[in-house]
C-alpha cells in the first residue's frame, strides 16, 4: 500500500474500466495514432530507414536495421511540484499496466504485462523537485515494447497527478494546521466516481504526515466510498437543510440527534443557522447538559453518554458578520468564520455553565463539560487561511476543508502535474539515452522492481 507498510493494493480493487483503457477510450488520441503506426510498421517488417546523429554520439550505427514497430523504450514518470510531492496512485498505475499492457488480435486482447520491466516507489514517497525537469526524480519506470503500453500514458499520468495532488494538499494543510485533525469534505465538489481514489489519496497524505512528524492525526472523511481502500469510517453530523426541516430549531434537532443516533457517533452542532454562533452553541450545550446530568443522577450512564456535546461547528457565510461581533469596532471586517469569532465562541462555551442553576457538587463537572466542547471551524478554509488562524492563536480544535484538497493552481503552488518521458531506447541490445532536449535519464534508489503477471480479464 505505502511506505509505512511496504505492501500494495490488489489491482482488482481499483474498479477501473479495463476494456475502455485497453481500447484507448481514456487516452489522448495522438497516442492511439502512434500505436496504429507502430503496429502497421511491425506488420510490414519495416526497418529504420532514417539517420540518427544521437546514435553516432553513442558510437553506434546512425542507421541501424532496427524494427521500429517493435522498438523497446524506457519511460520514466516524475512529479513537478516544488518543493516536493507526496506520491499517491502508484498502485493504481501498476494495476493499469498489469491489466492493459498488450495488443489486440482481432477482438482478443493479448496481455504482455509480464514482459515489462517495471520499477516503482511506494505510495507515500516524498518526491523532491527543484524546478529543473532534467533533474526530476522518477517514481515509476517502465521498460518494454512501446506499442504495448503507449496508450496507457494518459491514464497513468492522470491517476498519479490526481491522487498525488490530493495527498500533497492534505500534507500541506496538516502542516498549516499544526497536526490538528482536518475533516476531508471535497466529495460535493467532484464526480462520485472520484471519491474512492480521493479518499485513499487523503489517507496517504495523512499517514505520510504522521510518519514525518511522529504524530497520530486521524484521517476523517465524510463518505463510505472514501474509506473503501483503507478501512476507515465515514463521519458526519447534521446539515443546514436538516435544521430547516426542524423549522430552524437547532437545539431540538440536536436533542433528537442525540436520542436517535448511536452514542459512538460524535455530537457536533452546526451553530450558524441564525447567524448567532455563540448564542446557539450555549443553548445546545445547556440543553445537552441538563439531560446528561439528569441521566447521571438516575444512574443511566448509557443515556448520559448520548448527551455529551463533542463539538460545535461555525460555518458562517462569508458575506455575514455573526451577531456576537456586530458591535465590535471593526465589525465591517469580521465576515464569515474568523479568528475573533472563534475566540468569542470559546469564551461563550467556557462560561456557559455559570448561568445554569446547579448544585455546588455539579459546578466543577459542568465547567469541565463546557471546556471539553471542541470547535470545528469550516467555511472556505485552505492552507493559507488555516495558517492565519494558527498564527493568530485561534482556539480551533478541528478544521473542515472542502475544495482546497482538489486545488491544482500554479498561483497557489498546488499544481501537481506529472510528466512521462521516453529517456532510453534499446538499440543493438544496448539501452541508449535518447531523451528529448531538457530531459535525461534519472535514478532514484527508492525505486523497487515490480513483477507484473499477465492479466487476460
Amino acid at each position: 500500500m505505502a511506505v509505512w507498510n511496504h505492501s500494495r493494493i490488489e489491482p482488482a480493487r481499483w474498479q477501473l474500466d479495463w476494456q475502455g483503457i485497453r481500447n484507448g477510450d481514456y487516452s489522448d488520441r495522438y497516442f492511439w495514432n502512434g500505436v496504429r503506426i507502430l503496429q502497421q510498421l511491425a506488420q510490414e517488417g519495416y526497418r529504420f530507414a532514417g539517420y540518427s546523429p544521437r546514435l553516432t554520439q553513442q558510437g553506434l550505427d546512425p542507421q541501424p536495421p532496427e524494427p521500429i514497430g517493435d522498438m523497446r523504450v524506457e519511460m520514466q514518470f516524475f512529479a513537478r511540484r516544488k518543493p516536493f510531492t507526496v506520491v499517491a496512485g502508484i498502485d493504481t498505475a501498476l494495476a493499469i499496466l498489469q491489466h492493459a499492457t498488450g495488443y489486440f488480435e482481432g477482438e482478443r486482447f493479448v496481455n504482455t504485462a509480464h514482459l515489462l520491466e517495471v520499477e516503482a516507489v511506494h505510495d507515500g514517497f516524498l518526491a523532491p523537485y527543484d524546478g529543473d525537469p532534467s533533474q526530476g526524480v522518477p517514481v515509476l519506470k517502465v521498460r518494454g515494447r512501446y506499442r504495448d503500453f503507449a496508450l496507457l500514458e494518459t491514464p497513468l499520468l492522470g491517476v498519479l497527478t490526481r491522487m498525488s495532488r490530493v495527498a500533497t494538499n492534505t500534507y500541506r494543510i496538516l502542516q498549516a494546521a499544526r497536526g490538528k485533525p482536518v475533516l476531508f469534505f471535497p466529495a460535493r465538489f467532484d464526480l462520485p466516481q472520484t471519491q474512492m481514489y480521493d479518499g485513499y489519496a487523503h489517507y496517504v497524505g495523512v499517514q505520510r504526515y504522521n510518519l514525518d512528524h511522529h504524530s497520530n492525526t486521524p484521517a476523517i472523511v465524510s463518505t463510505p466510498a472514501q474509506t473503501r481502500l483503507w478501512g476507515g469510517t465515514a463521519g458526519g453530523t447534521t446539515a443546514h437543510a436538516l435544521i430547516a426541516a426542524f423549522l430552524g430549531d437547532t437545539v431540538e434537532l440536536m436533542l433528537q440527534f442525540a436520542r436517535i443516533m448511536p452514542p459512538e457517533v460524535r455530537r457536533v452542532a452546526l451553530v450558524d443557522f441564525d447567524n448567532d454562533c455563540v448564542g446557539t452553541a450555549r443553548a445546545v450545550a445547556r440543553a445537552f447538559f441538563e439531560r446528561h446530568r439528569a441521566a447521571h443522577e438516575r444512574g443511566d450512564t448509557e443515556t448520559a453518554q448520548r448527551y455529551i456535546l463533542h463539538g460545535v461547528r461555525p460555518d458562517t457565510s462569508a458575506n455575514l458578520t455573526d451577531k456576537s461581533l456586530q458591535h465590535e469596532p471593526n465589525a465591517a471586517e469580521l465576515y464569515g468564520v474568523n479568528p475573533r469569532l472563534i475566540f468569542k465562541l470559546r469564551e461563550g462555551l467556557d462560561t456557559a455553565w455559570q448561568e445554569w442553576q446547579l448544585p455546588p457538587h455539579w459546578r466543577e463537572r459542568a465547567q469541565a463539560y463546557c471546556r471539553a466542547i471542541q470547535i470545528v471551524a469550516t467555511g472556505g478554509f485552505n492552507e493559507t487561511r488555516i495558517r492565519q488562524f494558527e498564527e493568530a492563536g485561534a482556539p480551533v480544535d478541528v478544521y473542515g476543508v472542502g475544495s482546497s484538497f482538489l486545488s491544482n493552481s500554479t498561483v497557489e503552488g498546488t499544481n501537481t502535474d506529472f510528466t512521462a518521458d521516453v529517456v532510453r531506447v534499446c538499440v543493438e541490445g544496448r539501452w541508449v539515452p535518447l531523451a528529448k532536449v531538457g530531459r535525461a535519464p534519472a535514478e532514484n534508489p527508492a525505486l523497487q522492481r515490480v513483477q507484473l503477471p499477465p492479466n487476460s480479464d
